[in-house]
């Protein structure tokens, strides 16, 4: 793989730029604002920072992966990349649209790949002329210390797009981990009923937020509980795909708990917003 484009340049984005740039691939940081894209760009900064500091790389090589990475607002300079990792908002209209410009924009050799965390492959393929090179290549958060990449075919990805795809994972240093195009996947489609769950024990009165964090950090081994886990995802984006499994597969098992809904009404997105189930300085 040459060269490579990350568009949004959020927590997310700026996470795969960096370890695509850590393997050696020159990539494009993209964001709708030249602002927005330089301040990914001085986040990954800041990481590699902290990793000199704790003797994890040097100065030198935190310095050349910072050269790989170049900050863009425009989406014409995927004209020359062999890949196009989309990692904008988790709202299947704005990815939709990215992938129209990107399919007019991208040689028709380039793979198109979304980073969705719970919508269907088939459908944001269907936009585009090439539905045989889209594909889903799901990261976890956060991005440089979780091994995790759920690859996911559409209905038309082909074996050629799928070995590329995996041979790529394995580059970045990542366990590819072959998912099919269903909502949600695998990994949300157990985690987000489990922390629904966990608000509609709280909803209910069954015990405080913290109790709840404690029994599941406690009693199952999770190294955070499931509403501080919420908090730091963010409660719009819990919610958003409790809704997209709710809707994609008809089944209440995946209503979304009311008190979910209030506190995404409210404006209580988790760490982020500063409130969500717990506050945050």
């Amino acid at each position: 793989m040459k060269e490579i484009m990350v568009v949004g340049a959020g927590q997310m984005g700026s996470g795969i730029a960096q370890v695509v740039a850590q393997a050696g691939i020159p990539v494009w940081l993209h964001d709708i604002s030249e602002e927005s894209a330089q301040r990914g760009v001085a986040g990954i900064a800041k990481l590699l920072a902290r990793n000199v500091e704790k003797g994890r790389m040097t100065e030198a090589d935190s310095q050349e992966i910072l050269q790989r990475i170049r900050p863009t607002a425009d989406l014409q300079m995927a004209k020359s990349v062999h890949l196009v990792i989309e990692a904008a908002t988790e709202r299947v209209e704005i990815k939709k649209s990215i992938f129209q410009q990107l399919d007019e924009i991208t040689p028709p050799e380039t793979i198109l790949a979304t980073n969705t965390s719970s919508l269907p492959i088939t459908d944001i393929a269907a936009v585009t002329k090439r539905p045989e090179k889209v594909i889903g290549m799901h990261f976890m958060n956060p991005v440089p210390v979780m091994k995790l990449v759920e690859i996911i075919r559409g209905l038309a990805t082909t074996q050629e797009t799928y070995d590329t795809i995996h041979q790529l994972t394995l580059q970045l240093n990542k366990v590819p981990v072959e998912v099919n195009d269903f909502p949600g996947f695998v990994s949300n489609r157990i985690l987000m009923p489990m922390i629904n769950e966990a608000i509609f024990t709280l909803y209910e009165g069954v015990a405080t937020k913290e109790a709840i964090d404690e029994v599941m950090k406690l009693g199952m081994n999770h190294p955070m509980g499931p509403l501080t886990l919420a908090d730091f995802i963010g409660l719009d984006t819990c919610l958003y795909i409790m809704e997209t499994l709710h809707e994609g597969f008809g089944d209440d098992k995946y209503r979304p708990c009311p008190l979910l809904k209030q506190y995404v009404m409210a404006g209580w997105l988790g760490k982020k917003t500063g409130r969500g189930f717990y506050e945050y300085n």
